[in-house]
């Protein structure tokens, strides 16, 4: 009902505001008043409405910055993560001395060259030395922030990752799934073809590597390892997503793409800081469904010990597999 109820409300007082101009457009023509005529009076009302509510807008986004500032992430849990937080301060940083600067000026001109009788605008066509400053000018700091961009994102994308601990993040609408390497530490073949009931990754069974391989529901990570992550998607595009680590990337159907990073913070460290509520969780940044929300998947960063205990207690393809026998 209420799907209904706002855009109605929405046509009516649109509705109503073309009738109240049109009343004042009526009762002007009755007392032979233009009612578009702008009047000296108000122009200075407009241009000292443009000071205080610039003023008030500069003041309202100071609160913002401060009362909202703990609804941000927390910094990042990653090594990588620390290099992409300190673009987006760098970037930001650019941004808000900007905005600062220009915005005031923006709101002060409105006001300083309101229209006025005894006012005259000066034609000024054309200055070379003007052009060429707000022209060079941007272009060396936009080139700037540009190359720290690239070399940030060639330290992140290009890590070694020979020692890097291999999981498989599969997902599907409107779930992942995970699987991990047995003893051999060697992930086995699989095949979308192999897809059925009993088989939502379309793992080979016959290849030897799989038999040890251990899907999982939640995924475990070492403190300090580096883990490699590779992604699969059986149906749509979905966007990987870990926020508190800073990754994310595409879930491609019939491609597989990875991203490698090095987790710096265990979850128990986490929740001393954010809260015993806290978890770091996979989720989905693209809209794939209808129950896109409910693509979550817990991730646990802990001790050495503490995943040796967790992998040991979860079962192997080879024991799931003669179980359902």
């Amino acid at each position: 009902m209420a799907n209904v109820l706002i855009p109605l409300i929405i046509i009516l007082a649109i509705v109503a505001l073309v009738q109240i101009t049109r009343v004042s457009e009526l009762l002007g023509e009755l007392k032979k008043i233009d009612v578009n005529n702008v009047t000296e009076e108000d122009n200075n009302t407009q241009g000292f409405l443009f000071v205080v509510i610039g003023g008030a807008f500069l003041i309202f986004v100071v609160w913002q910055m401060l009362e909202w500032n703990h609804l941000l992430l927390p910094p990042a849990s990653s090594m990588h993560g620390e290099q992409i937080d300190a673009l987006m301060q760098f970037t930001m940083g650019l941004i808000l001395v900007a905005f600062f600067l220009l915005t005031p000026i923006l709101f002060y001109f409105a006001y300083k060259y309101r229209g006025r009788k005894d006012n005259r605008a000066y034609y000024y066509p054309h200055n070379n030395k003007l052009e060429l400053i707000w022209t060079v000018v941007p272009t060396i700091i936009l080139t700037g922030v540009i190359i720290y961009g690239l070399k940030t994102w060639d330290s992140v994308m290009n890590v070694d990752t020979s020692d890097a601990h291999e999981i498989e993040v599969y997902s599907k609408q409107f779930q992942w799934l995970a699987r991990e390497a047995g003893e051999d530490k060697v992930l086995g073949a699989s095949n979308f073809k192999l897809i059925d009931a009993t088989n939502n990754l379309g793992v080979d069974m016959e290849d030897p590597n799989s038999l040890d391989d251990k899907v999982v529901r939640e995924v475990h990570l070492v403190v300090d390892k580096p883990v490699l992550l590779k992604f699969r998607s059986q149906d749509v595009i979905h966007s990987a997503f870990l926020p508190h680590f800073r990754v994310q990337m595409n879930c491609v159907p019939g491609l597989s793409t990875q991203f490698a990073f090095t987790p710096t913070q265990t979850t128990k460290e986490m929740k001393i800081q954010e809260g015993e509520d806290f978890d770091y969780v996979l989720l989905c940044n693209k809209i794939c469904g209808a129950a896109h929300y409910n693509m979550q998947m817990k991730f646990v960063v802990e001790t050495q010990e503490e995943y040796d205990a967790w992998i040991a207690s979860q079962k192997t393809l080879d024991e799931k597999l003669l179980t359902q026998k």
